[in-house]
């Protein structure tokens, strides 16, 4: 019998190519949450590990980590910072509108095909 193998969530560099992959798929135009990122990279109840991880990208990292949220919608990351200005700047390039520190989810909200069973 082969030896089990333990799950890739146990390594850090497992679950940030998970959650990395995750990212990558999310299409312009389109926000996720970072708890629901952390559910579809398979991490579980995992939103602050999330934006901790996040917050540890490089500066020119490809990854769309502009369409990451709070829950609800809410944008993070303060007006007024470098980031969040850049933030709020791509979102309305890809026709994210921004009212009131929020995305409307159930506009943008990006809803990958579930397999159902």
């Amino acid at each position: 019998m082969p030896a089990l193998t333990s799950a890739p969530t146990d390594n850090a560099q497992a679950r940030r190519m998970a959650l990395y992959s995750v990212l990558g798929q999310v299409p312009a135009g389109k926000v996720v949450s970072y708890g629901q990122l952390a559910e579809l990279a398979g991490l579980g109840r995992a939103a602050r590990w999330v934006g901790r991880t996040l917050g540890q990208l490089p500066g020119d990292t490809r990854l769309p980590w502009h369409r990451v949220l709070g829950a609800g919608g809410r944008l993070s990351l303060a007006a007024g910072t470098p980031s969040g200005d850049e933030q709020r700047a791509r979102l309305r390039a890809e026709g994210v509108n921004v009212s009131n520190n929020r995305v409307d989810i159930a506009r943008h909200g990006w809803r990958p095909m579930e397999h159902s069973g």
